[in-house]
């Protein structure tokens, strides 16, 4: 092979240095590829107590750890030479066009991972195209959201308490805020057992001990933007100056029931939801009750330990009732190509909310920005990697779920 002494016009298309990014935020959030880049960002800017209370679950921490792996233990079956140089994610999801079959879930305490909370949420979900979903235990007001969010699609996740006047109040606040959808959860007759939260001592607001004040000293803007903005506040709420556990046991009701699910349905105007169904008889009786639609979820390991995999119980429930309900999904989603499994399997949308946290926690509203923006591009790739181009060409033929955890004997059918 002849050698030869480059030339300097053919050594300059290689020597084109990358202008550098002086944005700190924008560089980090650029360099993250995938929902774990922005949780290891996360973990690095927010305080211990603040971070676990967002990345932890109950007990063992078993249900989440295994949501997550039943979505790693799929096998896609891509069709081949299709044209796929134009992909739709979108469809209409309860009566109302969405972008992409995904939306941010309701969570509790948001302002506390990263000062800027709901609003940031709300606002990037709006720009989006996508629902947003406000908690009872948000630090925002309803009202408030629907000014973030004026134009866009708000929900409002209800928790049902022992005082039902004051829980009825918050729905009747919802509905003349034009919030579309209620999101009833009903997987919290109490609170789980959170042990990081219970070792971390985490209560509202973050208290100053000795151990938080040596937590904080890497993270000086999150205690910073903590301290001079606005105290927490919640939906519910006036102030709340305790334990979350303390918080959450005296507002759950462990008396509600089915027929107080139908009385809920009666008086709200819009679409209604039910979230945290985790068994096919239970899916069935909430769409017997006239729900637009059920949430299979196990709160995001929350609650329950080893509670079932919501993944695993989409598909005997999508064929059960797909036709008569909107079936949607949560607990575990790390990926677009997650989401696209799930539609393939029956669930017309999915929520995300550990992920929409870590966004937030990563960099406030451009963080959640990115998160979307990973979630849609892996969404899109994955589409066209099956073959298909829109989400209704999606079905359980593109997706196998390989077995890790099967029961060794079935459940005995009630026969009463």
């Amino acid at each position: 092979m002849r050698r030869q002494i480059p030339r300097p016009r053919d050594l300059a298309p290689l020597l084109q240095f990358k202008k550098p990014q002086l944005n700190g935020k924008k560089r980090r959030l650029d360099a993250a590829l995938t929902i774990e880049d922005l949780r290891k960002i996360a973990k690095r800017r927010t305080p211990k107590a603040a971070f676990d209370y967002t990345d932890g679950s109950a007990e063992a921490e078993l249900s989440i750890a295994r949501a997550r792996q039943a979505f790693l233990d799929i096998e896609f079956h891509p069709s081949i030479l299709r044209d796929v140089s134009r992909v739709s994610t979108g469809w209409q999801v309860l009566g109302a066009p969405v972008s992409v079959p995904f939306g941010i879930a309701p969570t509790g305490f948001t302002r506390m991972m990263q000062t800027e909370g709901e609003y940031a949420g709300a606002r990037a979900a709006g720009r989006a195209g996508i629902p947003f979903s406000l908690s009872t235990m948000g630090t925002a007001s309803i009202e408030d959201v629907a000014r973030a969010n004026p134009r866009g699609r708000n929900w409002f996740q209800l928790y049902m308490w022992k005082d039902r006047d004051r829980s009825m109040a918050l729905v009747e606040r919802a509905a003349a805020a034009g919030f579309d959808t209620l999101l009833v959860t009903v997987d919290v007759p109490v609170a789980g057992a959170r042990l990081r939260d219970k070792r971390n001592g985490m209560s509202i607001p973050p208290a100053l001990t000795p151990r938080t004040v040596l937590d904080a000293l890497p993270r000086p803007h999150w205690w910073f933007d903590f301290l001079t903005t606005e105290p927490l506040a919640f939906a519910s709420l006036d102030r709340w100056s305790g334990t979350v556990a303390e918080l959450l046991d005296t507002m759950f009701d462990p008396t509600v029931n089915f027929a107080d699910l139908a009385w809920i349905r009666d008086q709200w105007p819009g679409k209604f939801v039910v979230k945290g169904v985790q068994t096919l008889a239970d899916a069935r009786a909430v769409t017997d009750i006239g729900a637009d639609g059920l949430v299979l979820s196990n709160h995001g390991g929350r609650q329950l330990d080893r509670a079932p995999i919501p993944f695993h119980l989409l598909p005997s429930v999508a064929a059960d009732l797909g036709r008569d309900t909107e079936i949607m999904l949560d607990t575990g989603i790390m990926s677009g190509a997650d989401i696209v499994a799930a539609v393939a399997l029956g669930a017309r949308f999915t929520l995300v909310g550990r992920a929409y946290l870590y966004g937030l926690m990563a960099g406030g509203e451009a963080g959640v920005d990115r998160v979307i923006a990973i979630l849609t591009e892996q969404l899109e790739r994955t589409m066209r990697l099956l073959g298909v181009t829109t989400l209704d060409e999606l079905t359980p033929q593109h997706v196998t779920q390989l077995t890790r955890l099967a029961p060794r004997s079935l459940p005995v059918p009630d026969q009463g």
